[in-house]
């Protein structure tokens, strides 16, 4: 009866030098688990949810209150990403404040020179995604924000600082929630 010994796998060249190989960004899953993350409890899902849920609730009363509507559908999967998944670098400050202002300026601008069509929105969204990319400002929401604006056409003077307060007011809400349920992941990561 012939058994092969199981063979090891060959030895990474930092391993042969005795330094430690560096570690890597992504997530380690759980040994032999595959696929999607593991649920998470009851309470850091009610504690998530229901954060994100007020601070949306809180932009539309701002928005009421000043008779400009707000941007719901990008502010949403902003919040959906401060307060469900807080150690991702899309959900860091800097590419919520600075992609969703990004994206605002990409979307005027394309509107002025193109006007308000869906053929429109598509450039101004790949724009926007470019400028993350090269920015290093990853926020796939803002790219959102530049579609919504190229179709809407909504007052730059009263739209622009609405938006960039309620990217202010996520980051802040994410930053204090994170800090009121023990045992949650800090957030921000890193500010900028």
């Amino acid at each position: 009866m012939n058994s092969a010994a199981p063979t090891s796998a060959p030895a990474s060249p930092a391993s042969l030098d005795g330094a430690t190989p560096p570690a890597s960004d992504a997530p380690t899953p759980a040994p032999g688990r595959r696929g999607a993350p593991a649920r998470p409890s009851a309470v850091a899902a009610f504690h998530s949810v229901s954060a994100a849920t007020t601070v949306l609730l809180g932009l539309v009363a701002i928005g009421a209150a000043l008779h400009e509507p707000v941007l719901i559908p990008p502010l949403a999967a902003s919040a959906a990403l401060v307060h469900s998944a807080p150690t991702l670098p899309l959900a860091q400050p800097r590419g919520v404040i600075l992609g969703h202002l990004m994206g605002a300026a990409v979307g005027f601008g394309v509107l002025a020179a193109a006007g308000g069509s869906a053929w429109a929105a598509a450039v101004g969204a790949g724009v926007t995604l470019l400028l993350l990319t090269l920015t290093r400002t990853p926020h796939s929401p803002a790219v959102a924000t530049s579609v919504v604006i190229v179709l809407q056409g909504p007052d730059p003077a009263r739209f622009v600082p609405l938006l960039f307060g309620a990217t202010v007011l996520l980051v802040l809400t994410g930053y204090a929630g994170s800090r009121i349920r023990r045992g949650a992941p800090r957030y921000p990561a890193y500010w900028w």
